[in-house]
C-alpha cells in the first residue's frame, strides 16, 4: 500500500465522509498529521507525496475509528488551542469554544493591559482564567470549579502556559465564598446554560462525550447559576467592578431583567460573530 500523505488523506475522506463535511475532515487531518506524524500544515500541503511509516498510519487509522464514533478530535488528541494558547482537555472539562474567545477578547480590550484581580466561576479547563492571567500581566486570577478532576486539568494548563492562579474547589450554588475578599475588579463565568429541552438540538459528539453537568440546566430555572453568581458578585466586586457572562442566546432579555433587579448598571448585551446574543457585561453599583 502507498502510505503517502495524499493517499491517506483520500482514504480518511472516504471513511469519514458520512460523518463530517470534507472541510472539517481536512482540518482534523492537519491536526492529526501534526500530532502523530510531526508534520506541519505547510509540509502536508507542499509535500503530499511524502511517505509516512506504518506505525504512524496505524495511529491515524485508530483515530479515524474513534472519530467514526463521534468522539471529538480535541479529546482524542487531548489538547486544543484557545486564544493562541494550547490547553489540555479531556472528558472532565468542556472543549473551549470560539464564542468564549470573543468573551475573553472583550475583557482584555476593556482592561487595556491594566492589572486586575479577577475570578472565574466554573473554570473547567481554565481557558478563560488562564488566558486572562497570560494576556493581562501582573493580574491576580482566581478560578473556581466543583469538579476536582476539572481543577487538575486547569492546574496543569496553568503550568503549561506559564501562569500562576489560585484555584478553589467549591459549589457555586451552596458555598458562601466567605474566604474571598470583596475586592475583585472583575468576575467572569461561562456556566451551564443549555436547557434540557434544547438537548434535541445538540450533536452526538457533544451529548456522548462532554460533561453534562457543565452543559445543562433544568427548563424550570435556566438562570440558576447566573442568579447565584450575580448575587455573589454583588459582595465580591469593587464599586465599578465588572461582571461578564457567556449566555444562552435565547435568554438575553431574561438576563437583562435579572441584572437590573440586582441593581447592576451599564448592562450590555453583545452579539458574537454569528450575530447571536452570547455575551453580557454589567457594572457593580
Amino acid at each position: 500500500m502507498d502510505f503517502s500523505i495524499k493517499n491517506i488523506q483520500l482514504e480518511c475522506r472516504a471513511l469519514l465522509g458520512s460523518v463530517y463535511p470534507i472541510r472539517e475532515i481536512d482540518s482534523i487531518l492537519f491536526l492529526v498529521f501534526e500530532k502523530v506524524g510531526n508534520l506541519s500544515r505547510l509540509q502536508i500541503i507542499s509535500n503530499s507525496d511524502t511517505k509516512i511509516s506504518i506505525s504512524v498510519y496505524n495511529q491515524i487509522m485508530g483515530i479515524v475509528e474513534r472519530l467514526l464514533n463521534y468522539e471529538p478530535i480535541q479529546y482524542i488528541l487531548e489538547e486544543t488551542e484557545f486564544y493562541g494558547l494550547l490547553f489540555k482537555v479531556n472528558q472532565s472539562v468542556l472543549i473551549p469554544r470560539p464564542e468564549t474567545e470573543e468573551l475573553v477578547h472583550w475583557i482584555v480590550e476593556d482592561g487595556k493591559n491594566k492589572p486586575v484581580k479577577a475570578i472565574d466561576f466554573g473554570t473547567g479547563s481554565g481557558c478563560i482564567a488562564i488566558s486572562l492571567a497570560k494576556l493581562i500581566p501582573d493580574s491576580k486570577v482566581h478560578a473556581v470549579d466543583i469538579s476536582e478532576q476539572a481543577l487538575l486539568v486547569a492546574s496543569e494548563n496553568a503550568l503549561r502556559n506559564g501562569t500562576v492562579l489560585t484555584f478553589h474547589q467549591a459549589d457555586i450554588l451552596t458555598d458562601a465564598f466567605g474566604f474571598l475578599a470583596a475586592d475583585f475588579d472583575l468576575v467572569v463565568s461561562n456556566p451551564p446554560y443549555i436547557r434540557e429541552k434544547e438537548k434535541v438540538l445538540m450533536q452526538r459528539n457533544v451529548l456522548d462525550y462532554e460533561p453534562v453537568t457543565a452543559l445543562f440546566v433544568s427548563d424550570a430555572d435556566p438562570l440558576i447559576f447566573y442568579r447565584r453568581i450575580a448575587q455573589l458578585s454583588k459582595k465580591l466586586l469593587k464599586k465599578g467592578g465588572a461582571l461578564y457572562f457567556e449566555i444562552n442566546e435565547g435568554l438575553g432579555n431574561e438576563m437583562i431583567q435579572l441584572l437590573e433587579e440586582l441593581n447592576y448598571l451599564e448592562i450590555e448585551l453583545r452579539c458574537d460573530l454569528h450575530g447571536k446574543h452570547r455575551m453580557m457585561k454589567a457594572t457593580q453599583s
